[in-house]
């Protein structure tokens, strides 16, 4: 029989970083997962000022997702005027349709919180979105009231959430709030902050979730802690 073939998971970096930087990030990650999971990084269409912290050549800028302010964000703010979602929803659907097919997706701060959205659209049958499950790392709700709309109704897409224990830019319960918005999230806890951790700890919930959508495997059941 012939071995089954890795998952594809699209890859949504976080505010101020790039696809280049999130690859360079998950190292180890892609290391655990290989031969059962492959990344696709893709850049967010908003590129972000420059600052001291960054490629001082500029062919990397920071980029965003969205903006809760003019070409700021802070992932608390209840944005009265968000920007730029609809134009990042439009390039995960587009690297979807044109590097696919993917099976899911996994994001990273900001990158999570879009993944998110994306997870609510396809599980109201958007079909743009043509994913079957999400990792969510350092993930959070969207404190804009125009972005309610994605957390009214339970998200009915199997997650796994992975949050830090000392995460000092997304606090673990807000990461955990997200959580409840679906209908049955598996939240995976780790001691460290703000990064994607692959300890083998997490290596192994991170393979008992994704064999549960490998070709050729039922989907278990059951949302819970590990």
């Amino acid at each position: 029989m012939a071995e089954a073939r890795p998952l594809r998971l699209l890859a949504l970096h976080g505010y101020r970083q790039s696809a280049r930087r999130l690859r360079q990030r998950t190292g180890a990650l892609r290391k655990a997962l290989r031969g059962r999971a492959e990344l696709v990084a893709i850049d967010a269409p908003h590129r972000l000022p420059t600052s001291a912290e960054d490629d001082p050549d500029g062919d990397d800028p920071p980029r965003g997702w969205w903006f809760s302010g003019p070409g700021t964000f802070e992932a608390g703010e209840a944005a009265a005027a968000p920007a730029g979602l609809e134009e990042s929803l439009s390039a995960v659907a587009a690297a979807l349709a044109e590097h696919g097919p993917f099976d899911g997706l996994l994001g990273f701060s900001q990158g999570a919180a879009l993944a998110a959205m994306v997870c609510a659209l396809r599980a109201r049958g958007d079909p743009r979105f043509p994913v079957s499950f999400a990792v969510l790392v350092a993930a959070f709700a969207s404190r804009a009231p125009a972005h309610g709309h994605f957390y009214r109704e339970p998200i009915a897409l199997p997650t796994l959430h992975v949050v830090g224990d000392t995460d000092a830019v997304i606090a673990a319960p807000l990461s955990r709030e997200l959580a409840q918005c679906f209908v049955e999230p598996v939240v995976l806890t780790h001691p460290g902050g703000h990064f994607i951790p692959a300890a083998p700890a997490q290596k192994k919930a991170y393979l008992e979730f994704l064999e549960r959508f490998c070709p050729g495997q039922g989907q278990a059941q059951g949302a819970g802690e590990v």
